[in-house]
């Protein structure tokens, strides 16, 4: 049967529908939920995870950068760096997922500046320090989600940049924000995503914060429903800083 865009989409959505699963490792059940939607990742995801582009534009890594994305999936966000990819030394995409990492490899076979890892956010650490490492709808996919910022920071040079772009919550406290908290912690769970608004919090602590842009976006298929999502850039502070 030859796949067509909505057929595609609706395997995608089948696959949703039916949420993680539980038991095995979380590289385990990362990859049963994600191999059978491996190929037709990026379109449907263009829909949904909104603010992917402009984090990647608001990251300006230096001449000469290493670049890290810690839960990069296909390898698709590091393409929003255009033609300033050129410029950096390498870029690493790091990942659990064999399916999703097959797809990045593909993706970035001709280009040797970039390289696909396979490895554990919370314990990978690259040969050479990063001027900037970056996680797009990875943050919320983590169980170890404190150390996998931990790591981020520690592989950072001072001075050097963390961004993350990634599902938030509201974060008000009348009924209505209570109440969708609620809902978008239930509705997500179901697909191994776990939305905490100790995220951003943390984030604020652990670096100096450049941009903290708040948001909602529509959701594909369910007219009505806006999720709301967050951008993130924080500088590691330099060595004898005090404080943010």
């Amino acid at each position: 049967m030859v796949k067509t865009p909505l057929t595609a989409e609706l395997r995608t959505l089948w696959q949703m529908a039916r949420g993680a699963g539980r038991g095995a490792s979380h590289a385990e059940r990362l990859e049963r939920f994600y191999r059978p939607q491996a190929r037709h990742y990026d379109r449907f995801r263009e829909k949904l995870l909104h603010g992917r582009r402009e984090l990647v534009q608001l990251l300006d890594p230096p001449e000469g950068a290493v670049v890290i994305e810690l839960g990069a999936g296909t390898g698709r966000n590091a393409e929003y760096f255009g033609e300033r990819l050129l410029d950096f030394h390498h870029v690493e995409l790091v990942d659990l997922c064999p399916s999703l990492l097959g797809e990045a490899r593909r993706r970035w076979a001709l280009q040797p500046r970039v390289r696909v890892i396979e490895a554990d956010a919370v314990t990978y650490r690259p040969q050479q320090p990063a001027d900037c490492v970056y996680l797009s709808y990875a943050l919320t996919m983590m169980p170890a989600w404190r150390a996998a910022l931990d790591n981020a920071l520690a592989m950072l040079k001072p001075g050097g940049l963390l961004g993350i772009v990634d599902f938030g919550l509201p974060r008000g406290d009348c009924v209505a924000d209570r109440c969708a908290c609620a809902f978008w912690r239930r509705w997500f769970a179901h697909d191994g995503v776990h939305l905490d608004r100790a995220h951003v919090d943390t984030l604020q602590q652990l670096t100096e914060t450049r941009v903290l842009h708040e948001s909602t976006a529509a959701l594909p298929y369910l007219p009505g429903l806006r999720v709301p999502y967050y951008i993130h850039v924080g500088r590691k502070p330099l060595a004898g800083d005090s404080g943010r």
